[in-house]
């Protein structure tokens, strides 16, 4: 129950109705059978909407669970590289890397140093700045060549804008990265592999 001396009212289909006594407000709302709902509490005067609540609070759980499916479909996803990759697993994870944007994931370039190629920071770095050239075409860099441990990183969010620029001059390529599949194992297999060399350099 909406009980202020005074309360600014709109009406159901954002009219304003002005000024008045929560009496007269609930009055309105019940001649029209709807519902008063107080939208505004902290406003002086308190804001009230003439609504049908039901539906109201219907279309709100609506949102909140596109929301959510939203949320769930949007993850961050990390590639792998080290720093004297091969051309071939290179473009292989490049490919990987712009389906994610292109989807609307977020992509963690991860750039791995093991053993010995710890006393290669600099070619590490000019992985990086090739990937940045490419992904920026599909991506913004939230953080770019940042040290953490004995890696190095680079983020990327998806930018709707730079997607649509890349499907409109890369019809094709795009068409092909939207429609690309990645095997859920894909990175655990790539992992295991990058674990055992590491046992081997030891």
């Amino acid at each position: 129950m909406v009980r202020y001396p005074e309360v600014r009212v709109i009406g159901a289909d954002n009219e304003q109705l002005g000024l008045m006594s929560s009496r007269e407000a609930l009055e309105i709302a019940k001649s029209r059978n709807l519902d008063l709902v107080l939208i505004a509490e902290t406003a002086a005067p308190p804001v009230c909407k003439v609504m049908n609540y039901g539906k109201y609070k219907y279309e709100q759980a609506k949102k909140q669970k596109e929301n959510k499916k939203k949320q769930a479909k949007t993850s961050i996803k990390e590639i792998k590289l080290h720093p004297q990759i091969d051309t071939h697993d290179y473009d292989f994870k490049m490919k990987h890397a712009k389906s994610f944007l292109i989807k609307g994931h977020r992509v963690k370039i991860t750039l791995v140093f093991r053993g010995r190629e710890n006393m290669y920071k600099d070619l590490g770095l000019q992985v990086l700045q090739r990937v940045d050239g490419e992904l920026e075409t599909l991506g913004t860099a939230e953080r770019k060549f940042f040290l953490e441990g004995k890696n190095m990183m680079s983020n990327y969010m998806p930018d709707a804008k730079k997607i649509r620029q890349y499907e409109k001059e890369h019809p094709e390529e795009f068409s092909h990265l939207h429609k690309h599949e990645i095997p859920a194992d894909a990175e655990l297999e790539n992992e295991d592999e990058n674990e055992n060399e590491s046992e081997n350099e030891d």
